[in-house]
């Protein structure tokens, strides 16, 4: 099974308010609004830890979830993300240069 690795873009800005993450888009000023489960993912992002590894960490430890469905959540809000433009996904560790 390859890995993913995932990566925040350079071009969101990217704000804490209470328990949800907002994030604007630069390229477009699209706001998203992603819940705590979702803000864990995202600030767990750093494009050198495999995203399973991060899912275990980041998700399962903090909440009450199984693994395998955690995965596949956390599989799917990263392909929506990516399709916004707002996450990178690799098969291969992200430098922070590959990110703009």
């Amino acid at each position: 099974m390859n890995e993913k690795y995932i990566a925040r873009s350079s071009a969101i800005a990217a704000r804490m308010l209470g328990d949800e993450m907002m994030v604007m888009s630069a390229l477009d000023s699209t706001l998203f609004t992603l819940n705590e489960t979702a803000a864990a993912l995202w600030n767990a992002a750093d494009g050198a830890t495999p995203l399973r590894e991060l899912v275990e960490r980041s998700i399962c430890e903090g909440f009450e979830v199984d693994p395998a469905t955690a995965y596949r959540d956390a599989s799917e809000l990263v392909d929506e993300l990516v399709s916004q433009g707002i996450l990178h996904v690799s098969d291969r560790p992200i430098a922070p240069e590959e990110t703009t």
